[in-house]
Formats: C-alpha cells, sequence, structure tokens
C-alpha cells in the first residue's frame, strides 16, 4: 500500500520533447530549412546579420536582464573582438596583420573580449542603474575616438579591410549558406547557453543579487564577483558576435564600434525583451527589417524617424518589449479559444 501510495505520488517523466520543448524543437527545423527557400540576399543581409545583433544583444540581456546591468559598451567589446581578428589574422591595410591562423585568433579574440568585459565590469558594478549606463557610456566613447584618432594599432578612421571568414573543410565560410549556418549554430548555441545558465545555481544567484544585492550580501555571497563573472561570460557572447561581424563586414572601422550603434543593440534589447533570452533575437529580426525595408518605403530621410517611433510604440505599449506584449495576448487568446469550445 505504501509502495502504491509512493509510486502514485512520484514525478512524472519526461522526455526530451518535453525537457527542449516542442516550440524550440518547432524553431530549429524551421530555421534549418530556410536556405532551402531564403535567397542569398535573405540569407546573409537579413538572417545571418539578425543573428550576429542577437547574440550581440543578448550579451546585453544577460547583464540587464538577470543582472539588472545595463551596459552601453557592448558593442566595444564586440569590436576589441574584430579588431583582433584584423590585427592578429590577416588583412589588406597594410597595418600589422601577423598573419595567425583563424584557429588561434578567435580564440585570442574571444578571450581578448571576455577580459575586456570584465574589465568594464569590474569598473561599473559599484554602481546602479542610470550610473552604469552613463559609465559605460564614457567607456564607449572614449574607445571610439580613441580607435579613431590612433594609427599605429587601429589604423585611424580608416580601420581595416579585406578580412576573410577561414577556409577549411573545402567550405568558404563567408558563402551564403555556409556563413547562414555559421551564424545560426553560434546563435543556438549562445541562446541554449544563457537559457542553462539562467536556471543553474549562478543564474538563480545573479537574479537573487539583481532583486536584492544587500540581502545577498548579508548571506555571504560576493555579489561583485558575482557581477563581474556575468560581465565576463556576455563579453564571451559579445567577443564572438564581433567575430562574426568582421566575418560578415570584412572590415572593422571606428563606426563599427560608434555610440550610434551602441544604442542600437539597446534599442534591439528592448524592442524584443529583456525578461528572456529569445527576445533580443526577436527584437534583432525587426529591427534589421526596418533598417533594410523601411527606406523603400518612407525614404532615407526618415527611415530613422519611423524607428523611433515604433520604439517608442512598443515601450509605451508593452515595457517588456515584444514578448511582453504576446504575454499579454496570450491569455486573451486562451480565453477565446474555451468560449469557441462546445
Amino acid at each position: 500500500m505504501s509502495l502504491a501510495t509512493a509510486a502514485d505520488g512520484a514525478a512524472p517523466q519526461q522526455n526530451w520533447l518535453d525537457k527542449i520543448g516542442a516550440g524550440h524543437v518547432i524553431l530549429a527545423v524551421a530555421l534549418l530549412v530556410y536556405p532551402l527557400v531564403a535567397s542569398d540576399f535573405f540569407l546573409t543581409q537579413i538572417a545571418g546579420y539578425s543573428m550576429i545583433f542577437g547574440v550581440l544583444s543578448l550579451s546585453l540581456m544577460l547583464l540587464a536582464g538577470y543582472g539588472g546591468m545595463l551596459s552601453l559598451a557592448q558593442i566595444t567589446v564586440a569590436g576589441i573582438a574584430a579588431y583582433a581578428v584584423a590585427i592578429l589574422g590577416s588583412n589588406n591595410s597594410n597595418v600589422l596583420g601577423f598573419g595567425w591562423p583563424w584557429w588561434i585568433v578567435v580564440p585570442f579574440a574571444v578571450a581578448a573580449a571576455a577580459v575586456s568585459s570584465a574589465l568594464i565590469g569590474w569598473i561599473s558594478v559599484r554602481t546602479e542603474g542610470i550610473y552604469t549606463l552613463m559609465i559605460t557610456l564614457a567607456i564607449a566613447t572614449a574607445t571610439f575616438y580613441f580607435a579613431q584618432q590612433n594609427y599605429a594599432i587601429f589604423n585611424g578612421h580608416s580601420g581595416y579591410a579585406g578580412i576573410h571568414a577561414p577556409v577549411f573543410w573545402g567550405v568558404n565560410w563567408r558563402d551564403p549558406k555556409p556563413f547562414y549556418y555559421l551564424c545560426l549554430g553560434l546563435a543556438m548555441l549562445s541562446y541554449a547557453a544563457v537559457l542553462y545558465g539562467s536556471r543553474s545555481t549562478f543564474g538563480m544567484t545573479l537574479q537573487a543579487i539583481r532583486d536584492n544585492p544587500r540581502r545577498m550580501r548579508a548571506l555571504g555571497y560576493h555579489v561583485t564577483a558575482h557581477k563581474v563573472f556575468a560581465w565576463f561570460l556576455a563579453g564571451v557572447l559579445a567577443g564572438l558576435a564581433g567575430v562574426l561581424l568582421v566575418w560578415f563586414n570584412g572590415r572593422v572601422s571606428p563606426g563599427t564600434i560608434g555610440v550610434d550603434v551602441a544604442i542600437d543593440i539597446l534599442i534591439i534589447a528592448v524592442i524584443g525583451g529583456l525578461r528572456h533570452p529569445i527576445g533580443p533575437f526577436v527584437g534583432a529580426i525587426v529591427v534589421i527589417l526596418m533598417q533594410t525595408f523601411a527606406i523603400d518605403i518612407v525614404g532615407a530621410e526618415r527611415f530613422n524617424t519611423l524607428i523611433g517611433l515604433v520604439f517608442l510604440v512598443i515601450v509605451f505599449v508593452s515595457p517588456d518589449g515584444i514578448l511582453g506584449l504576446w504575454g499579454r495576448i496570450k491569455p486573451h487568446l486562451a480565453q477565446e479559444s474555451l468560449r469557441a469550445g462546445p
């Protein structure tokens, strides 16, 4: 009798589909077969570019969504990785370019970005809110002007050009389909890592620190160390995005790490939603589509105004972005489906 009761009370076993989620499986399959129906333009300029900025905004979501730390320096961190690829690898600007192989350059570039991000975090974690935002803005602005005025290391305002993605296994990874799958693989890996990390002990601790740092400090947690480590992890994501970005453009210059791009990253993250790792990717698709096609709709002089208006409307209607908007609509749809039933 007791055994039967224990068996009845046991938690049901979850299969792999329950653990991953049917929505994730459907989305993954759709993204995998997308190249079969999409042109090269939509593969690279829309999908690939969106995933690059999605990963970059994901690093901001990790900091802001789970750690409560807003940053405008994520594009700066990505730029450090991009410049590292240009300087340590090969370029045709006749400045530096050590010609190291990509399998050494890429880990070194990502590590440089992660360490730089941790250093920025160490400087800014003792502040909160608008003060953290202003410190990271100051760092982003200073880095932009330093890169623009330094010719010995950054080649001034011209930057570096002629940077090529690697060719191995007989595949040129800058060709449309290989580059799309490269971006997709890194985006899925980054998304899964952040989602898994948010449910780990470190992720739960970081969210508790976001909600009440004084209580966590009183309980014996090293609040500063946890925040700095979160900056390090965000730097890894931004570094990966920086490597993809320099391979996508084939060049890197101070314009790549300008303040306007830093604000774009913030807009993408806010439009998509900062409460779930899928939000930055949703925001990236919306903003990239608008940046690409808004000029044809309202003209070059007004497309920034259109983007700003969409940003204001989304934030006004749903401060949690498009994901928050869907969260509001979903219960009403479920209620309507119940009413329509027999």
